[in-house]
């Protein structure tokens, strides 16, 4: 996979995090994940559509979620994933993939973002048949951790 298609992912990622949840996203060792792989309690699922294609997933826990979703809506205390804070969370992917989608398009890469899916559970398995899938940690400075898995088929 081309290095010039993951590096829109990592730069989106931590710029809106930053300015949309005031976190503070350091990257992690980049790796490639083997299919199947687990995700943790939250995973939101994101098509990528155009010149390349494939998904971009972020998988977090419960605790991460809640945090970023209190953070976007001005410190609010969120205790449960209720309807607003899926759909803040939800929000956040779109935004972080419509920022990509921008850089790569700005590079001559033109792509297009399906509207993001919010899948929760415990222990549950991802399959990215025929793509292979690198994983981009994003270590908070709190401690937390979100990964964004990219699965693209050029």
């Amino acid at each position: 996979m081309n290095i010039e298609y993951i590096n829109p992912f990592i730069e989106a990622s931590q710029t809106v995090l930053g300015q949309i949840a005031g976190v503070n996203a350091k990257l992690g060792k980049v790796y490639i994940k083997t299919s199947p792989y687990s995700g943790d309690q939250i995973v939101i699922i994101v098509g990528i559509t155009g010149k390349i294609r494939g998904q971009a997933i972020f998988s977090m826990n419960k605790n991460v979620a809640m945090g970023i979703a209190s953070s976007m809506m001005c410190g609010m205390p969120v205790t449960e994933l209720d309807d607003i804070s899926k759909s803040a969370i939800s929000e956040l992917t779109n935004m972080i993939l419509g920022n990509t989608a921008t850089i790569l398009y700005n590079k001559g890469i033109g792509v297009e973002i399906t509207p993001p899916s919010l899948l929760i559970g415990d222990n549950l398995q991802i399959s990215s048949n025929k793509m292979k899938t690198i994983c981009v940690p994003l270590n908070f400075d709190n401690g937390d951790l979100m990964e964004i898995d990219i699965s693209i088929q050029e």
